[in-house]
């Protein structure tokens, strides 16, 4: 068990990055890249929502998987899922954190309402077998997105220098940034086009 946690872990993190190998939530990871508590805070609310909606899909995906019509309810079921741990989050945070919650609030949205963690559920549902690879997975996905997120801040600086010419500093070479990190990262996995 311990074994397939950590593979899904490492697929996530390595192989199916969101940020360098889909482009999933790159808008908000760029926005979170400027400050280097945005990068902490973003990476641990996909984390919180990533891990728990993955073991909660895991029970959706294997009691409805079954059925003819599962793939066409299961984007409603994964944002209803997604939804109902937003709002018993925000609620629970809300009532006995008030300061906490005064702090998220801002931001709280944009990180759960992530197309990173969308899509993170849908390749639970396609390559995940029990409820470890499936947290395995979820938990992969935000290690990924901190990784990216860790490397955009740390370039967030040098790139938005006076060295750069002024027609490409801020988001046209951080998207420039982020395309030649993605093959990199496609040249590691040994992605053949």
């Amino acid at each position: 068990m311990l074994t397939k946690f950590f593979t899904a872990a490492l697929l996530a993190v390595f192989l199916q990055n969101f940020i360098f190998e889909k482009a999933l939530g790159i808008n908000i990871l760029l926005y979170a890249s400027r400050q280097k508590s945005n990068v902490i805070g973003f990476t641990l609310g996909v984390c919180y929502i990533t891990t728990l909606s993955s073991a909660v899909t895991w029970v959706t995906d294997r009691f409805l998987g079954g059925y003819e019509y599962y793939p066409v309810i299961a984007p409603v079921l994964y944002v209803t899922v997604i939804g109902i741990i937003y709002i018993a989050s925000l609620i629970i945070i809300w009532k006995f954190f008030h300061k906490l919650f005064r702090k998220i609030k801002k931001f709280v949205h944009l990180t759960v309402f992530n197309c990173a963690v969308l899509g993170a559920l849908f390749l639970n549902s396609q390559i995940g077998e029990d409820i470890f690879s499936y947290i395995g997975f979820g938990l992969g996905t935000a290690i990924g997105f901190f990784a990216a997120g860790y490397l955009l801040y740390i370039a967030h600086a040098r790139l938005n220098s006076e060295l750069v010419p002024a027609a490409f500093r801020g988001m046209p070479i951080m998207i420039i940034y982020v395309g030649i990190l993605a093959m990199a990262l496609n040249a590691f996995a040994g992605y053949v086009v």
